[in-house]
């Protein structure tokens, strides 16, 4: 007697199991695993994370508000990451692991050393995956790939912006100190080129590698002794920071234009504690609060530096808002595993509200997402007004169109054309 009544007891909490379950009671929400592979320690751990803290926060945003809705099921976003080192071998075994063992479909990379080997990989037939591609570098713009999309503006754009304001201080002779590897390379040669087309001389090109090193005194030395109005220079934040250090112990006083992977706000916040006396006459992509309207950018930034105590940087910012891309264009795509579908709906989505994107997307070319480059000086111990560069529009009546279509704010406006973007926007329209 005693065993029917157990009996009847089990088959009575598995008909109120059932029941719950298929309610929907206790049913859990499904996920979309995104993949991040880069460097996550060592010289440029900084600003691996700061990719990855960009990347958080906009999953936390969209989970918070009940995740994506998709072909009418729920889902929510989660993060996997995987340190690199920035080694082209462990960037694709990381994208090989995410894509085969963690499900991710859509996996970012912020180097172009690792980026190039990995767009070898994402589009081999059962083994497909989205490359989000955290790099300025324009021959990414150039591969044959149709599943990358490249998240910056190309740095092409504020090479020329820079090449612009040096000239405008009087300054003539450059000595380039920029990182080593693909991305400082062309950086490197992109500028030296355009610069001495516009009339000025390059004095000396001295490399360092900026994820080794952090003694930079012998390619300082040896450029400085050739009397620059200006040094070129960069690589992550926290070593471009040593550089500038070093440079100004060793006495220079003069220019320091920085390749954009370098960010002025973090390096006079966290490098030199609010110090801007060593940041004098630096020129560089302009500071977070500065790359949107405030009232949108602001109470991003104030949140950043509670949550992660440190000063923002744009990687944060333009991490964030591609994710809030790729979630909108799962869900006008209608899939959350197929990479084609997702980045041909970017198209459809863009340009999104700005105060869900922060920084103003306009749409897409190809590879290459569309926002400006935003350059910005220190003069004085203070940021000057920002300069927002329009460089894919395909004349002054777009550039106005497209101006007028972003948010105002206190910024000045340039048309800044970059000839292979402006050629290939044409012949797509």
């Amino acid at each position: 007697m005693k065993t029917w009544v157990r009996i009847s007891w089990i088959l009575a909490l598995g008909v109120i199991a059932a029941m719950i379950f298929g309610s929907g009671a206790w049913a859990k929400d499904k996920e979309v695993v995104i993949g991040f592979t880069g460097p996550l320690s060592g010289p440029a751990a900084q600003y691996g994370k700061d990719n990855v803290a960009g990347m958080e926060m906009a999953i936390k945003d969209i989970n918070a508000a009940g995740g994506i809705e998709v072909g009418g099921e729920t889902y929510k976003l989660s993060l996997k990451t995987y340190d690199d080192h920035i080694d082209p071998t462990a960037a694709i075994n990381n994208a090989r692991r995410l894509r085969a063992r963690d499900g991710a479909r859509i996996i970012f990379n912020p180097v172009f050393n690792t980026l190039a080997p990995l767009m070898e990989i994402n589009e081999q037939p059962g083994s497909e995956f989205l490359l989000m591609a955290y790099t300025s570098t324009p021959a990414i713009d150039f591969i044959d790939n149709d599943l990358t999309i490249s998240i910056p503006p190309p740095f092409k754009a504020y090479a020329w912006a820079y090449a612009d304001i040096a000239w405008e201080k009087g300054w003539r002779r450059c000595a380039m100190v920029v990182t080593l590897g693909a991305y400082g390379d062309e950086w490197r040669q992109t500028f030296a080129k355009h610069w001495e087309e516009i009339g000025g001389k390059v004095v000396a090109d001295k490399p360092a590698n900026y994820y080794t090193e952090t003694d930079f005194s012998a390619q300082l030395a040896a450029a400085l002794a050739k009397q620059p109005d200006f040094l070129l220079i960069g690589g992550p934040s926290d070593t471009t920071a040593l550089v500038i250090e070093q440079a100004r112990d060793m006495g220079f006083d003069g220019g320091l234009v920085m390749v954009d992977q370098a960010k002025m706000d973090y390096i006079v916040e966290e490098a030199f504690g609010g110090d801007m006396s060593k940041m004098n006459n630096v020129v560089g992509v302009a500071r977070t609060l500065d790359i949107a309207p405030r009232h949108i950018i602001e109470p991003f930034h104030n949140r950043y530096v509670e949550e992660y105590g440190k000063e923002d940087t744009s990687e944060n910012v333009l991490h964030y808002s591609a994710i809030q891309m790729l979630a909108a264009a799962m869900e006008e795509a209608g899939t959350v595993d197929d990479p084609r579908a997702i980045k041909a709906a970017f198209k459809k989505i863009l340009p999104m509200e700005h105060e869900k994107m922060l920084v103003a997307y306009m749409g897409i070319l190809d590879t290459r997402l569309l926002v400006p480059g935003t350059v910005q000086v220190i003069e004085n111990n203070e940021y000057q007004t920002s300069v927002q560069n329009i460089w894919w529009a395909k004349d002054e009546e777009e550039f106005k169109e497209i101006v007028g279509k972003i948010p105002e704010r206190d910024v000045i406006s340039k048309y800044l054309p970059l000839e292979r973007y402006v050629e290939k926007a044409k012949s797509m329209k």
